[in-house]
């Protein structure tokens, strides 16, 4: 079955990038020239999902916004001769077909945002993408998991290898390598996972990051699960559940991960992004080989 919906839980707080997020949404954010938001929406429109869920919070109305079409605006890029700003306007419009908006006003975790998805999502397999998480690929990470699930007809957690002394920021899994697949050793069957563990109880240093195919047995299992670490409804714990009842897998994805939800990653992503633009990367390159540091 193929992956119609996507869920984009947009309803976090930014606190880390206070003073800037106090009044936008951090998802608003830009790279470049454009927010973290529209990443993870280009990477389900090329994936070939355009019916998406975001689950916003308050004061986060700006997300909406982004994706509606603006008609005064273009009138006016237009009536300035601006008709390449006019597509570019109406390419992010163009983005998403079906739109919907859940509102989480009680920020408890993301288990809980994607539990407030239910009603709209139904009762087929869909993707969850974190904005926070860009990742850079040439086939859109989420459509490399798409691939996965239509091969095992499961739910499939992206993972990626972390350094060791860096498992207790992330959900850790215990795996078993699928073997003879065609996905070269990147799948893995999820025997266990664990939610911010501390390095010598973590049983690998395979990290959960933020993409995920998940069937619809996940929305009966976050309703059962109560809170967890730092008093949020947990993904992570819901997935144990889920795991007891129907096999869950664990893919390495092929492409750079910025975790844009950390200053200095920010920084570099802008960087490492801007570089690869057409129009920006030469004159940016020679900036930076200009600038004396030290």
């Amino acid at each position: 079955m193929s992956i119609q919906k996507a869920v984009l839980p947009v309803a976090g707080l930014g606190t880390r990038f206070l003073p800037a997020t106090k009044a936008q949404p951090k998802e608003m954010l830009p790279i470049v020239d454009k927010p973290l938001v529209q990443y993870a929406v280009e990477e389900a429109s090329r994936s070939g999902i355009k019916s998406i869920v975001f689950v916003i919070g308050a004061g986060k109305d700006s997300i909406l916004h982004h994706f509606q079409q603006d008609s005064d605006l273009e009138q006016v890029l237009a009536e300035k001769g601006k008709d390449d700003l006019v597509a570019l306007v109406q390419s992010v419009a163009d983005l998403v077909n079906k739109r919907a908006y859940v509102y989480q006003w009680d920020p408890k975790g993301l288990g809980d945002a994607i539990r407030q998805a239910h009603r709209e999502v139904g009762e087929k397999p869909f993707a969850v993408l974190l904005p926070d998480d860009v990742i850079d690929s040439e086939v859109p990470c989420i459509k490399q998991m798409m691939d996965v699930h239509a091969g095992y007809n499961a739910s499939v957690i992206a993972i990626q290898e972390v350094a060791r002394d860096a498992v207790s920021s992330y959900g850790i899994i215990q795996g078993e390598l699928e073997t003879g697949s065609e996905w070269n050793g990147r799948v893995f069957r999820i025997k266990d996972m664990f939610e911010k563990p501390k390095p010598a109880d973590a049983p690998s240093n395979l990290a959960i990051i933020g993409r995920y195919i998940l069937t619809p047995g996940i929305f009966s299992e976050l309703g059962e699960t109560a809170r967890g670490a730092g008093g949020e409804i947990q993904l992570t714990d819901a997935l144990r559940r889920l795991l007891a009842k129907e096999p869950i897998y664990g893919y390495v994805f092929e492409g750079t991960r910025y975790e844009a939800g950390d200053k200095l990653v920010f920084l570099q992503a802008t960087v490492e992004l801007a570089l690869k633009r057409d129009d920006l990367g030469k004159p940016f390159r020679e900036y930076l080989k200009a600038l004396k540091l030290g």
